[in-house]
């Protein structure tokens, strides 16, 4: 196949700019000219955006008409601000008359109302905003001439909620539109058929066409050990913090990546304060302002900064040139993450990305040696698809009746359409459809829950006007826990922290955030009036879930203990480390659990090693210290880390496999999630998803404990009512899949029945040490001195474990 030819202008730009158009860039306008969609795996720095726009501005070039030609859709608003910065530019260049704007929940309203009368060419959104677009009467017109929809970072959110909601708005706009094509871009997917599948109209992959890009120059990884020493517990990378500063200094952009806001924040101070040439560093995460995290972004693409903190927030995409150092504080938890980390590190393709890991303990260093060497081998972390949610589903039909009345069985075909709802069964939809009618059989005698009316002919339209406003409000798949403002007196707001959170704080008390230590002046509505200080302070934690360790590293990891001719790679204190526990007690086969039972100071002790990451460890202590207080154990508490699950007591456990068998899931793991919060907050999140609960009210908002009580009435009436009720049912499915990781727990206990490995042991051993710090740490106030105290317990509990 000859290569497509460019139109002149867009030839001559890449002329001048010393370019040629990249392979894959050709093929993505080759397949576009054939009507084909596609989906394009490169990696990063390799031209993925202009790929996915190039057709575009050749047809625009072409054929210049007014109206919406292309969505560009991005799971984050601050890709969407910055890809419209790096696509105006070309434009520009070219002199063509294509506008291309933004429309994200941040978009002035005059500017939301003038894009559905006179869009521009080229928008670039978000999967919330696109469903609310579709909700207008108007939607048909908006989108009728409609020729591509590119769907960036797909890796990033195709798996969860908000790709259940952006896979239905597709299905709409492709009857909106029929001769739609469809484009995936990502650079980092280990199965791309499973893409494929889910990009397609009626998940039919043969519809998609794959487009691979050429390997980028191989990354420069490496593991940060100070002084070849590697702390025995903790998880953040703190005792690095001099290195990591040095490091700062000898780069010109540093992104030190950490896996929660908390350690953000903690990481900054630790940074901060070593930072004696008073070099410009910055913080990004989520819970910060809106205003806050536009000021670091713009002052990083001036190359104003020279080291930025962040989290996730700024995982994908943003394409910040002279970033030439990526670090990962703790272990990375899967390799396909930490190549999207450290791929923000030269942004260009023929230049190797550099990154560093700095590991929290000696787990921690297998992990990070696991991921480096799964990342040579090119595996990446298993792609993982679930049916659509069915939350999230009433949601869009609820939009899809705001737009304009439906027939049942029209809708019906449209969803099924969709991949994530291929499989939707009759009875599902009919369910949905008659608890969006009228909240279900417990609730349909209160008329707030009547929002669809049928009509002959299967026809369905709202059940008042008010509906409309009400479902535009309240839209989203993304529920925060209940937040409060954190301001100062001048009304200059810093960002948001969670409502529990913020229970535990009162006057006087020293927090930080957004990289300072506030003072807590008072408490005001829902905002918390703060001033700087310079004393020390607490760090804010947030809910939500851990990242666990991906299943293919922690095979890797189990490996790599019982292999020794693997040994010779690793540090001499993790060398020694393993050795040691090899002759105190057992390094078990990657097949085996290894279950260690021992006194200590008065209690005793059972470390499993797992290996099945925190959620499911988590889950299983708390199962496993109730069944332990029904055989008179005597149970005290329980840790947990990715790696293992330490439970205590004041009896000694003589027969594990008794406390692991698999009944524990049928019987103690129902009865425990129906009786924890966790239920409670799983439904709490679908109820106001579903559209059940309403967050805001036409010039109000509801505070997160107004929101919290109203679903906890339902919740109660409809487990005493309806317990097979739509909604609880969803709820347990976000229960199983988010907060206990049920497969891993599943083949937790499976294993524990075939391999389990039991040893006794006089005292504790080199493995069980980092799980034991933590038992440690819960016992200490936070702050300074409680650190300072942990060292040297730490210390003492690695001498008693390593001597022979």
């Amino acid at each position: 196949m000859s290569a497509p030819t460019l139109p002149g202008v867009v030839q001559q730009w890449f002329e001048r700019k010393g370019w040629e158009p990249r392979r894959h860039q050709l093929e993505m306008l080759e397949l576009a000219r054939r009507g084909r969609s596609a989906l394009l795996v490169a990696a990063t720095g390799s031209g993925k955006t202009l790929a996915g726009f190039l057709p575009t501005i050749c047809e625009l070039a072409e054929d210049p008409n007014e109206g919406l030609h292309t969505l560009y859709v991005s799971p984050l608003k601050a890709l969407a601000v910055d890809v419209q910065r790096n696509l105006i530019g070309p434009i520009e260049e070219m002199d063509l008359p294509i506008r291309v704007e933004t429309r994200t929940g941040d978009t002035p309203s005059d500017r939301k109302a003038r894009q559905r009368v006179k869009p521009p060419q080229i928008l670039l959104t978000t999967p919330e905003s696109l469903s609310l677009l579709l909700s207008y009467p108007d939607a048909s017109t908006m989108f009728e001439g409609l020729r591509a929809i590119v769907v960036d970072e797909l890796h990033g959110f195709a798996k969860e909620k908000r790709g259940d909601l952006l896979s239905l708005s597709m299905a709409r706009l492709q009857k909106l539109a029929p001769s739609l094509r469809r484009v995936g871009l990502s650079a980092t997917i280990s199965d791309p058929d499973a893409y494929r599948s889910w990009l397609a109209p009626g998940a039919d992959m043969d519809l998609v066409d794959v487009v691979i890009g050429d390997p980028g120059a191989e990354p420069d990884l490496s593991i940060l050990i100070p002084e070849n020493k590697i702390p025995w517990g903790g998880h953040s990378g703190r005792h690095a913090a001099r290195e990591v500063m040095d490091l700062i200094e000898a780069h010109k952009t540093t992104l030190v990546f950490c896996n929660t806001r908390s350690l953000a924040e903690l990481i900054f101070q630790d940074l901060w304060a070593v930072n004696e040439k008073a070099l410009p560093i910055g913080i990004h995460h989520g819970s910060l302002a809106v205003e806050a995290r536009r000021k670091v972004e713009a002052a990083m693409a001036a190359g104003k900064l020279r080291g930025l903190v962040a989290t996730a927030s700024l995982d994908l995409g943003i394409d910040w040139g002279d970033v030439d150092l990526v670090v990962q504080m703790g272990a990375p938890k899967g390799s396909s993450r930490l190549l999207q980390r450290i791929g923000r590190a030269n942004h260009r393709l023929d230049e190797p990305s550099k990154g560093t890991i700095v590991p929290g303990n000696r787990f921690e260093y297998l992990e990070a040696r696991a991921a480096l060497d799964a990342i040579d081998d090119g595996e990446l972390d298993p792609e993982v698809f679930r049916p659509g949610a069915l939350d999230v589903l009433a949601q869009h039909i609820l939009a899809m009746a705001v737009a304009a009345p439906f027939q049942q069985q029209e809708l019906l075909a449209e969803v099924r359409s969709s991949a994530p709802y291929a499989g939707l069964k009759d009875e599902t939809f009919e369910e949905i459809l008659s608890f969006i009618a009228t909240g279900g059989y417990a609730l349909k005698a209160y008329d707030r829950f009547r929002r669809l009316v049928p009509e002959p002919g299967g026809m369905w339209r709202i059940a008042r006007p008010q509906i409309a406003q009400q479902h535009r409000l309240n839209a989203g798949v993304i529920v925060e826990q209940p937040l409060l403002t954190v301001r100062f007196r001048n009304g200059r707001k810093l960002g948001t922290i969670e409502e529990g959170y913020a229970s535990t704080l009162a006057p006087g008390d020293h927090f930080y955030f957004s990289g300072l230590s506030l003072e807590v002046e008072q408490f005001k509505d829902t905002d918390i009036i703060v001033r700087a200080s310079s004393k020390t302070a607490r760090i804010v934690t947030y809910g939500g879930q851990r990242m666990s360790m991906s299943t293919h590293l922690a095979n890797r990891v189990r490996h790599m203990l019982c292999d020794r001719n693997d040994w010779h790679r690793f540090p001499d204190d993790v060398r020694d480390w393993l050795e040691v526990q090899s002759e105190r007690s057992v390094l078990p086969e990657p097949h085996q659990l290894l279950v260690e039972t021992f006194p200590h100071e008065g209690r005793h002790y059972m470390v499993a090693y797992s290996f099945e990451g925190w959620n499911a460890h988590q889950s299983l202590g708390m199962l496993i210290t109730r069944r332990m207080e029904s055989a008179g154990l005597k149970p005290l508490g329980f840790v947990a880390n990715d790696y293992g699950l330490a439970c205590y007591g004041l009896e000694s456990i003589r027969d594990p496999k008794a406390l692991f068998s698999s009944d524990i899931l049928e019987q103690e793991f129902v009865d425990w999630v129906e009786n924890s919060m966790l239920l409670k907050t799983a439904f709490r999140e679908v109820a106001v998803i579903g559209g059940l609960v309403e967050r805001h009210h036409p010039g109000k908002k509801k505070s997160g404990r107004q929101v919290s009580f109203s679903t906890d009435l339902i919740y109660d009436v409809l487990r005493r009512y309806e317990p097979q009720h739509l909604l609880l049912r969803a709820a347990w499915d976000d229960a199983r899949r988010r907060m206990t990781e049920l497969g891993r727990l599943v083949r937790l206990v499976d294993r524990a029945a075939a391999t389990m490995l039991h040893v006794e042991v006089d005292r504790i051993t080199p493995m069980a040490v980092p799980l034991m710090v933590i038992v440690g740490r819960e016992a200490l106030p936070p702050g300074a001195e409680a650190d300072e105290t942990l060292l040297v317990q730490a210390e003492a509990l690695a001498q008693e474990a390593m001597s022979l």
